[in-house]
């Protein structure tokens, strides 16, 4: 943690790298929580001329006290960090992020008998545990990467992608079913064995074991 007060000279100690940078007032309390490609230099920016505009700069300036980093091994895990960091503190300079909003990510539900996959904003804190041993993946920062993803996995394993009422209530497969994305279990005589063969792969793929895919892909092709 850097005390302000001492900025320029202490600021040049801040470490070049990926991160998330929180400025406190002078009872500790969370001003604004960021993130930075590199640390070192966005947070010198503050104090120096920049190009950033935002009318409250200048409040966190006045009131800002320290400065604390937290350094990341990468810019994705410095978005999701201090995504987690805006929920739980809630800063009364940052806007963006301090509502229910938050980084989507990949559901497979366990609790029927034929899963199904689908994209979710999940508001919890990193450690917490999940009801019903649904298996969750992410998150992410990019929704339409996680879309296209899904597409793709789609592809590739015709899983069911309705929602349980609706799986309920067919009486004939749907038009996912006709172009070869979904195998049809709502009304086909498709094994629970051979879903949950699916399902594993889908994990698989996902824990980021691609080469199976890979050479499922392949085998397909010949």
């Amino acid at each position: 943690m850097v005390e302000l007060a001492a900025q320029p000279e202490q600021l040049h100690n801040l470490p070049a790298q990926p991160g998330v940078y929180i400025f406190r007032n002078a009872d500790g309390q969370v001003l604004y929580v960021g993130k930075a490609v590199n640390l070192r230099n966005r947070v010198r920016g503050y104090f120096g001329r920049s190009g950033d505009n935002r009318f409250s700069i200048e409040f966190i300036r006045r009131q800002a006290h320290t400065v604390e980093c937290v350094v990341t091994a990468n810019e994705k895990e410095a978005f999701l960090l201090e995504n987690e960091l805006i929920k739980r503190h809630k800063p009364r300079y940052n806007i963006r992020l301090r509502d229910d909003k938050t980084y989507v990510s990949l559901r497979i539900r366990m609790n029927h008998p034929f899963p199904r996959l689908e994209i979710v904003r999940v508001r919890r804190y990193a450690g917490e545990r999940l009801d019903r041993g649904d298996l969750y993946f992410g998150p992410y920062v990019s929704t339409s990467a996680v879309r296209a993803t899904l597409r793709f996995l789609l592809k590739i394993f015709p899983l069911r992608t309705c929602r349980d009422r609706v799986f309920a209530n067919r009486t004939r497969p749907c038009l996912l079913y006709d172009v070869g994305k979904c195998c049809g279990p709502c009304v086909l005589p498709v094994s629970q064995e051979y879903y949950q063969g699916l399902m594993e792969k889908v994990a698989r793929f996902l824990r980021g074991r691609r080469q199976e895919v890979r050479d499922l892909l392949e085998a397909q092709m010949q």
